[in-house]
């Protein structure tokens, strides 16, 4: 019997990207949607459009905290313009 595998969440695809784009020593992607019901941006489902980043990675040593953030955009852009409404990042 064949058995196939849900679709991964956004959450899971993000973080799938950045760890394929940022080689992460810590990174946890959460969906924060639910707590946005309501909110600009808000989509009804409480799922899909509110995000936060913690994340660590070797290619942000010495990089201003702006350079940091612009390449945790860079690498979700296609979420973003998929419709992700709002992502907090966290660099550790």
């Amino acid at each position: 019997m064949e058995t196939t595998m849900p679709p991964l969440s956004i959450a899971q695809q993000m973080h799938q990207v950045l760890t394929q784009r940022l080689a992460p020593t810590a990174l946890e992607v959460l969906d924060e949607s639910a707590a946005h019901a309501g909110h600009a941006g808000a989509n009804g489902t409480g799922f899909g459009t509110h995000f936060r980043v913690r994340i660590s990675s070797p290619l942000f040593t010495g990089k201003p905290r702006v350079s940091q953030h612009r390449l945790v955009y860079d690498a979700l852009q296609e979420f973003i313009d998929q419709g992700v409404h709002a992502l907090a990042i966290e660099v550790l």
